[in-house]
């Protein structure tokens, strides 16, 4: 049965509403007229293509109670005005649904969030707490995974995800910040105690008008939401670790700095092994190392930002540097699928942006003896300036590379192949994305690595409007059965 409450125990300050209707029960909230209910607050916000004043009659005729909207709407029902209305929904969610897990962090940056999202997880279960990861890949506990659709829910989602988390009995999340998330005000109302800053990387302009929007949309994290004197935990390895920095200063946030050049954990040496790394820091002022069972530089990063903020956290340093010996990947990143008969490991992973697949191809490097192979492609109706950019890393940091499909949308996949291959001329080039793995895993010698990119945890590519079951690991896992099989048959 649906929680119940009145609008007057649900309205933020800053908003209007007819003083008669502060006693009507509300049932629910809804963003989408289709899901609206009797008793419901149907909140009509702009979006991308449409704007939510043109579903006002098909909510009330659903039975939605009031209407929350920019001021100057009208409504047949009661309409809360408001100045930010995706604020106040975010504040009226969190009212709806007021459990939270008791500390809960965030991060933000372009690439790494979904790893270092279930690394902390991880590392928090291995010191006895009760902890959870949302993100990316849903919401994921010891016990398993559950989908939610998006990097950071829509408010109403999420904080009904916290209420529920809250009821289960977790006390510690970790969980993605998106620069979406962040600007569209879907995270205000969560009570954020830690804030983590991973990178800052071209990526989501086909949402931002520029870069200084999508950075200024990601600081809201520090500036806004998470409290003055909370800790911070920022990766300085770039001028933009360094801009955080100064922004969590003005705030007088607890800084805790890691990275290559962090001031509170240093990386100083990572070996790679064939499927782990060997790592040697400095962590108040003593140098110590560790195995850590991952592949590649960025996994380190992704790892050790995570161990930061444990330790920002409270967990007793020694028991984090444990946690990380016995660190399981995550589904999609980087993730070893299978090897060929003659031993050539074949891995899958979500890298879909210029420095995100310059990242995997360096981290494959030291790991192969013979050549690097990638298969990928570009998303439709996505930023279409990251294509030739794509193109011209693969040339330059694989061996052979195969451009293919990845959710081509809306969009003509032959033009955006044409783009990406641009940037690399003497690319194979193989429409059909089951074609092109195959073909890959096909031609693999002893020594190589091949590395399936763009996709990672995905189980569907989107062409026309239309989601068709597809994935990477799946494709790749089964042609490797195959060609096992064919090779039993030709030694019997």
């Amino acid at each position: 049965m649906s929680p119940q409450h009145t609008l007057a125990d649900l309205l933020p300050a800053g908003v209007s509403v007819p003083d008669a209707a502060r006693g009507l029960a509300v049932t629910g909230l809804a963003l989408d007229s289709r899901k609206v209910k009797p008793g419901f607050v149907f909140a009509a916000l702009p979006g991308v293509t449409t704007h939510g004043n043109a579903f006002i009659k098909s909510a009330v005729e659903a039975g939605a109670a009031a209407i929350l909207a920019e001021r100057g709407t009208t409504a047949p029902v009661p309409v809360i005005e408001a100045d930010d209305p995706r604020l106040a929904l975010a504040q009226m969610a969190a009212r709806f649904s007021p459990g939270q897990p008791r500390y809960i962090a965030a991060i933000t940056g372009t690439n790494g969030k979904s790893s270092t999202v279930e690394f902390l997880r991880q590392i928090w279960a291995h010191a006895g707490y009760e902890a959870a990861a949302l993100g990316t890949l849903g919401v994921t506990r010891s016990s398993g995974r559950t989908d939610v659709g998006y990097t950071t829910p829509d408010a109403i989602a999420l904080h009904a995800a916290l209420h529920a988390l809250a009821g289960e009995g977790v006390t510690h999340l970790a969980m993605e910040a998106s620069s979406h998330g962040l600007k569209q005000r879907r995270m205000d109302g969560a009570r954020i105690a830690l804030a983590g800053f991973s990178n800052l990387t071209q990526d989501h302009l086909d949402y931002h008008p520029d870069f200084e929007d999508y950075f200024a949309s990601k600081m809201r994290l520090f500036d806004e939401l998470l409290p003055e004197g909370a800790p911070a935990v920022i990766t300085v390895d770039s001028e933009w670790g360094e801009a955080v920095v100064r922004r969590a200063e003005a705030r007088h946030q607890t800084l805790f700095t890691v990275g290559w050049s962090g001031r509170d954990l240093q990386l100083k040496e990572i070996t790679p092994h064939a499927a782990f790394q060997h790592v040697r820091f400095v962590h108040a002022g003593k140098e110590q190392a560790l195995t850590l069972p991952l592949m590649g530089e960025f996994q380190a990063s992704n790892a050790f930002q995570a161990a930061a903020m444990a330790i920002a956290s409270g967990v007793d340093a020694d028991t984090v540097f444990a946690a990380l010996e016995v660190l399981k990947g995550v589904a999609g990143r980087l993730e070893y699928v299978g090897e060929t008969a003659k031993g050539a490991p074949v891995l899958i992973d979500y890298a879909h942006t210029p420095d995100g697949l310059d990242k995997l191809l360096r981290a494959a490097r030291p790991h192969t003896a013979g050549k690097v192979v990638v298969v990928f492609g570009a998303g439709g109706d996505r930023d279409p300036t990251k294509r030739e950019k794509m193109g011209a890393i693969a040339a330059k940091l694989a061996d052979r590379v195969i451009v293919t499909d990845d959710n081509p949308r809306s969009e003509n996949p032959a033009v955006i192949r044409a783009a990406i291959l641009k940037g690399a001329p003497g690319a194979e080039e193989i429409g059909d994305r089951e074609t092109a793995i195959r073909k890959a895993i096909s031609g693999l010698e002893a020594g190589d690595t091949l590395l399936i990119a763009g996709k990672g945890h995905e189980t569907g590519q989107t062409i026309k409007g239309v989601v068709h079951p597809f994935d990477d690991g799946e494709v790749a896992r089964r042609t490797l059965e195959e060609l096992a099989g064919k090779t039993g048959e030709r030694g019997q």
